[in-house]
């Protein structure tokens, strides 16, 4: 079986694939409680009360839950600022041009966080802007943005503040209400360990109901899906059927674990075994310690004649190993990431993968400590 070192699709658990084994009916109703399970538990996850909080549900990829989000809650006359330092707030910037949606960038490098104070300026300056979004984990790189201050200066502005929490809901300890958010947006095969097939907004109330109408799109309609899984539990067209059923599971076993704050603690202690062995091994982390986040890490190409990456991938494949290209824009990288059913060992199996190709490659720069 290979080992995912992915920041989604990743490794789930043999019983989470098992929970797809069996064909369930759209209209069944064990699926339709599995949807109200669903929606009520990621409620419980985000720490906010369902009178205030609803889950809303979308078929297809986070990226189809970032856009449906964007596409039916800035509305017209309306104006979206978005904060980017990588790839996915970029992505971000461009649905919303695609969607005719009057839309600003305020942009940082990849190798910095978004800071808060630069937004409180820039909305001193442009009072026309009303909603402000941004990417928590922007695996472009593996930082981590303070959402936290980024929601404080949205509170007291009075913003709607939309988050890409794509790679880090599950994985990491976040209040949605308490950091002022309003829209999160996740997907089913990350931290939760699902398997590909939805994303999920976490919404505020309120401001969800403002968007009816309003939508860009038919099939991205955040209010019209809302309403139709409120009214009668169903999806308007037709839904993953057995990834919500395997997806249920993935929330079954994040509890056993013991939540959030257990799994966290898996993946950093994931981060921490690679850190100390692959510095040993002589590669070198893009970012610094101080931003880097516990879901996935850029490394740089090793400064030799002899490294081609796509060798070392396929070798690392050839392995059962699977690692993940780099995304970044002015360097060369390759990322790593620590989330899914991975564990020490895995962590310790890649060590020792990445260890045999590169002295194959003759390119090992130091050994590592087993």
């Amino acid at each position: 079986m290979k080992k995912l070192f992915t920041p989604g699709p990743l490794n789930t658990s043999l019983s989470v694939k098992q929970a797809m084994l069996t064909d369930v009916g759209s209209r069944d109703l064990e699926f339709i409680e599995a949807v109200q399970f669903i929606r009520y538990e990621l409620l419980d996850l985000a720490q906010v009360d369902k009178s205030e909080y609803t889950t809303v549900i979308i078929q297809g990829s986070g990226t189809f839950g970032i856009e449906s989000v964007i596409g039916s809650v800035v509305g017209e006359g309306q104006k979206l600022l978005v904060m980017t330092n990588g790839a996915y707030g970029d992505r971000m910037v461009k649905m919303a041009s695609v969607n005719d949606i009057n839309v600003v960038e305020l942009p940082f490098q990849e190798n910095e966080t978004l800071q808060a104070d630069r937004l409180e300026i820039l909305l001193h300056q442009d009072p026309s802007i009303t909603h402000v979004a941004c990417v928590h984990s922007e695996t472009t790189t593996g930082l981590f943005n303070p959402i936290e201050e980024i929601g404080q200066v949205c509170k007291r502005f009075g913003k709607v503040f939309i988050v890409d929490a794509m790679s880090s809901f599950g994985g990491v300890q976040l209040k949605v209400k308490e950091n002022c958010i309003h829209f999160l947006v996740s997907s089913s095969n990350k931290c939760i360990e699902g398997t590909p097939g939805f994303s999920f907004a976490i919404c505020d109330l309120k401001q969800l109901q403002l968007a009816k109408d309003q939508a860009k799109s038919l099939s991205l309609d955040l209010y019209a899906q809302w309403k139709g899984l409120e009214t009668n539990g169903q999806f308007r067209f037709t839904p993953p059927t057995l990834t919500i059923m395997a997806f249920k599971q993935a929330l079954i076993e994040l509890k056993e674990e013991g939540g959030i704050v257990a799994r966290e603690a898996r993946y950093k202690s994931n981060r921490a075994i690679l850190k100390k062995e692959l510095h040993q091994l002589g590669l070198i982390e893009y970012l610094p310690e101080s931003i880097q986040g516990h879901i996935i890490t850029s490394y740089l190409y090793p400064e030799h004649p002899n490294f081609d990456f796509d060798r070392f991938y396929q070798k690392l494949n050839e392995r059962n190993l699977v690692i993940y290209p780099g995304k970044l824009s002015h360097c060369n990288a390759f990322r790593i990431g620590n989330i899914g059913q991975l564990f020490e060992q895995d962590m310790m199996d890649l060590v020792n993968g990445v260890r045999e190709v590169l002295s194959e490659e003759g390119i090992l720069i130091a050994q590592s400590v087993v």
